[in-house]
């Protein structure tokens, strides 16, 4: 499996948010992610970045 994993930058730190992202739906400044095993996440956040070499998708708290 190659599923991303959802990280929250917050002061520069890294933390964790959701493993095995599968989905990623953007709307209206909210963020919700689902993974391969069906559970969910909605997060007031902005998109940071995606790597698909580090397997990481970067979101910053919306203000």
């Amino acid at each position: 499996m190659c599923e991303a994993h959802a990280f929250l930058v917050k002061d520069g730190t890294e933390e964790k948010i959701l493993e095995n992202v599968d989905l990623v739906e953007l709307s209206d400044g909210e963020v919700r992610l689902e993974n391969i095993f069906g559970e969910q996440k909605i997060l007031k956040a902005r998109f940071k970045l995606y790597s698909n070499t580090d397997r990481k998708i970067l979101f910053e708290p919306a203000e």
